[in-house]
C-alpha cells in the first residue's frame, strides 16, 4: 500500500517541467545519508485513485507533471497511478517516477512514464548535482530511456561569461 507522506509544488526535480511532488513513505532502500530518513516510516495517507483525483483536482491546471518520489516497496500500484493519471488527464500531465532500485522494474511499464530517476543514493558519489553520480535521469521517448542526466549538471561559468557579467 502506498502512502503519502507529504507533496508539494517543485520546479527542479523535472527539469523544464512545474511538478507536484508526492513523498511517499515505506521506503525500502535505507539508503545512507538519505536527505529524507522520514520517509523510511510507514506513515501517511493512503495514495490511491480518489486521492490521487482530489489532488489532481487541487493541482492539476497547476503543474505539467505529476512525480512520485519512492514508492519502491510497491512498484505495480506506482504503475497503476501513472497509468491512472495518464487516462484521467488524457495525457496532458506528464507522469515521472523517481525511484531508489538500480533497474526499472520489469513488472511496470514505460509507456506510462515521461521521466525516471533509477539508482540508490550513494553518499560518496552525491545526487544527481554531483558528477560522481551513479543515479541516472531518463526521459521516456518511443519506448526507450534516454539518460539526461547531464541536465542536472551545474554548468560553470566561463571566463568570457564571467567578464560580460562584470561590465
Amino acid at each position: 500500500m502506498l502512502r503519502l507522506a507529504n507533496y508539494d509544488i517543485v520546479f527542479q526535480e523535472i527539469p523544464g517541467e512545474t511538478t507536484l511532488a508526492l513523498n511517499l513513505s515505506n521506503c525500502p532502500n535505507c539508503c545512507k545519508g538519505c536527505h529524507s530518513p522520514h520517509l523510511m516510516e510507514d506513515k501517511g495517507e493512503v495514495l490511491n485513485e480518489k486521492t490521487l483525483s482530489g489532488l489532481l483536482e487541487k493541482y492539476g491546471q497547476a503543474v505539467t507533471c505529476i512525480c512520485f518520489m519512492g514508492g519502491d516497496a510497491s512498484p505495480q500500484e506506482i504503475n497503476h497511478l501513472a497509468d491512472f493519471i495518464r487516462q484521467r488527464t488524457q495525457n496532458k500531465l506528464k507522469t515521472a517516477w523517481y525511484s531508489g532500485k538500480q533497474h526499472f522494474p520489469k513488472e511496470c511499464f514505460l509507456r506510462n512514464f515521461d521521466y525516471l530517476k533509477l539508482g540508490p543514493y550513494i553518499e560518496e558519489l552525491g545526487g544527481l548535482t554531483s558528477s560522481e553520480t551513479n543515479q541516472r535521469f531518463y526521459r521516456i521517448a518511443n519506448g526507450k530511456m534516454i539518460d539526461e542526466t547531464f541536465r542536472f549538471k551545474k554548468e560553470s561559468i566561463s571566463e568570457n561569461q564571467a567578464i560580460l557579467c562584470e561590465q
